[in-house]
């Protein structure tokens, strides 16, 4: 039996003026998959992105989530509905403590009240940041640690650990790999499949077809903001996909261009 769709669109179009970002795009994502967009710059990835988060509003098409229409998005009603994106930039804040990043926006949840006044209970907000950290396999010994002496992949495990403590059943993760070494790259790869053994939906965003296939279950490739194709791991070998990525050029034709055209570099 086909499980219903976290999210849902359907020939999603989006303009700025006379710019075409979008061009009919179409997705489902399932609970418990890794849906991988790939594309290189200009593809389009990063209108969807916000588009899905509700940075953007769709010109037309069908966008669902949870089998509901989704009109007049906004970012806090989408990330309402379980929807998180993590962005690159993280939008964390180096100097301020790990307990305090992670309940950035969110510090209604750790109020309690004293006299007439509510204040924040700290030793219950660090309980919760050392062991969401330690579920995903980052010990913290001091939660109070500024967030900037963390590593790149550490911030990025955080802020997906974030988002999954406080009830996404969707994470869109916006190239989380991007600038982090291999062992950094490994430690989010690790988180992804975490979070699809959740049965959570992941979105993940990359340019970068040797990460998307180690975690991916389908693959959809961008292109000038038009969808080129959509195929499950056992439909395509990661030397299609790259091909596809490429425009359907091999490596050779690539190469071959580079040497007629190396003149004009």
């Amino acid at each position: 039996m086909q499980k219903e769709a976290l999210i849902h669109i359907e020939n999603i179009t989006k303009h700025f003026g006379n710019i075409i970002a979008l061009n009919g795009i179409s997705l489902d994502l399932y609970p418990g998959e890794v849906m991988c967009l790939l594309g290189d710059n200009g593809a389009g990835k990063s209108t969807l992105i916000k588009t899905l988060a509700g940075v953007h509003e769709k010109t037309s098409g069908v966008y669902k989530i949870n089998n509901k229409d989704v009109i007049s998005p906004t970012p806090q009603k989408i990330l309402d509905e379980g929807v998180a994106t993590v962005y690159q930039d993280l939008s964390t804040i180096p100097l301020m403590s790990l307990t305090r990043n992670f309940f950035l926006g969110r510090e209604d949840e750790i109020l309690k009240k004293f006299l007439f006044l509510k204040i924040m209970d700290f030793k219950k907000a660090d309980k919760i940041t050392i062991e969401a950290m330690k579920d995903i396999g980052i010990s913290v010994r001091e939660p109070s640690q500024p967030i900037g002496t963390l590593s790149g992949g550490e911030r990025q495990c955080l802020a997906i650990a974030k988002a999954v403590h406080f009830g996404a059943k969707v994470l869109i993760l916006d190239e989380p790999t991007s600038a982090l070494g291999v062992a950094q790259s490994s430690m989010v790869l690790k988180y992804i499949l975490q979070a699809r053994k959740r049965n959570l939906g992941v979105i993940f965003i990359t340019h970068n077809v040797y990460h998307a296939y180690a975690v991916g279950d389908r693959f959809t490739i961008l292109n000038r903001g038009k969808t080129l194709g959509t195929f499950k791991k056992s439909e395509i070998s990661i030397e299609n996909l790259q091909s596809k990525m490429a425009g359907d050029k091999t490596i050779q034709d690539l190469s071959d261009e580079l040497g007629e055209n190396a003149y004009n570099l």
